[in-house]
């Protein structure tokens, strides 16, 4: 088992019932496949750096979990064909970047943070 982070951006046309189904769809899919839903962030409506399909804001949602790497090849073909998907990035973590994750979510200090001006 592999771990990975998955940014999805989704149309902003859809609602807050259908962004949550969505979010439930994939997160079904990952959970059917054997694997293990880490941490799931929805960030909601942000602009986006540039226009796609005539849309500047899109739904971000990141989610990170754990899953075989064969996995990634049938959830990257479920997001190509979905239509409410504008773009979508699955990255693999290394040892690294899941103990800054963990780090990150349990508060404690990453070294990245700007020192405060006394």
């Amino acid at each position: 088992m592999n771990n990975y982070e998955l940014m999805v951006v989704f149309t902003p046309v859809l609602s807050d019932d259908e962004f949550k189904a969505e979010l439930k769809k994939y997160a079904k899919l990952v959970t059917d496949a054997g694997g293990s839903i880490v941490a799931e962030n929805p960030w909601g409506l942000k602009s986006l750096a540039y226009p796609i399909q005539k849309k500047t804001t899109g739904l971000y949602w990141v989610l990170e979990y754990t899953a075989a790497a064969d996995f990634n090849e049938k959830l990257k073909i479920q997001l190509l064909r979905d239509e409410a998907v504008l773009r979508h990035l699955c990255t693999k973590l290394d040892k690294y970047a899941v103990v800054y994750n963990a780090r990150k979510k349990s508060g404690a200090k990453t070294g990245t943070e700007k020192l405060a001006e006394v």
